[in-house]
């Protein structure tokens, strides 16, 4: 099974998990009346939703290269990062929105409901540490993104869980507070997703020029690197260059001579495209 088949099934997994979870935090929302486990159980519902999109993303970033999009579908898969990263502000907006709401409420305490909750818990922490080591061991932005949102659904049970308990007790100051620190460790998660993002969002460089030129420039037979530039297709890297060559170099050894370049930096940098020309070199 390829890489990509890989992550569609890890999401078909959690999205599976996602929905179970969603019925477990509606019937405790409802057995004890807490708004939180209510409002909980809507965030499972995005959950399911995001895991759906997730998958017809992977569908078309899996796909090869084509007349419209000769560099492949992976900027697909960057755009769903985004798309998470833009879903976990909401969500923190949404947190912001309830520490402040100022709802009067008190909810029971059922144990049934709260062994329930517990086991949420427990599952949602497995799945993180799950989905985190097949994001790495398959260099996956998106299940790395959907781990850290799932990561974030366990704080959020946490919260939700505590503030629940301690609202009971007539503590609600307590449920605003976590609320709000919440929401805080929500926004860095996601101003981290963006970091990672903008800058294959935007073309910018997938290597440092200054260490692709040096290594370009090892090559027996390489004159001059005249120009280099990298970027980013999804989680890959792509280059194009000039180099110069003696003029009196024949054709096929100055092909050969770009074919060793090739191989060189692709070893070094983890490359998957690259675009060589070739040019005679004059001294001035």
């Amino acid at each position: 099974m390829d890489k990509d088949k890989k992550v569609q099934l890890i999401i078909t997994i959690e999205g599976i998990y996602n929905f179970i979870v969603l019925i477990l935090k509606t019937v405790v929302g409802f057995a004890t009346g807490s708004l939180a486990v209510m409002s909980d159980a809507v965030h499972s519902l995005t959950d399911v939703m995001n895991n759906v999109v997730i998958w017809m993303v992977m569908r078309v970033a899996s796909k090869p290269p084509d007349q419209n999009h000769p560099y492949g579908h992976r900027k697909f898969e960057t755009i769903a990062v985004f798309a998470l990263a833009s879903l976990l502000v909401v969500l923190a907006v949404e947190l912001i929105i309830r520490a402040f709401s100022g709802e009067a409420q008190v909810p029971i305490t059922e144990p049934w409901a709260l062994g329930l909750m517990g086991l949420v818990l427990l599952l949602n922490i497995t799945v993180t540490i799950w989905e985190r080591h097949w994001a790495k061991k398959l260099d996956s932005d998106i299940l790395l993104a959907d781990a850290q949102h799932t990561f974030v659904d366990v704080l959020t049970t946490v919260m939700v869980i505590v503030s629940w308990q301690l609202s009971t007790l007539g503590w609600w100051w307590i449920d605003k507070l976590a609320g709000i620190g919440v929401a805080a460790m929500v926004l860095y998660f996601a101003f981290g997703l963006y970091q990672k993002v903008f800058p294959i969002l935007v073309d910018g460089y997938a290597i440092d020029p200054d260490e692709l030129t040096k290594a370009v420039a090892e090559v027996p037979g390489v004159l001059e690197v005249r120009q280099v530039r990298s970027r980013w297709i999804g989680s890959k890297k792509a280059v194009d260059m000039r180099i110069a060559v003696a003029a009196d170099m024949p054709t096929v050894e100055s092909h050969d001579l770009a074919h060793q370049v090739e191989d060189h930096i692709c070893e070094r940098f983890n490359i998957v495209d690259t675009s060589i020309h070739v040019e005679p070199y004059h001294e001035d």
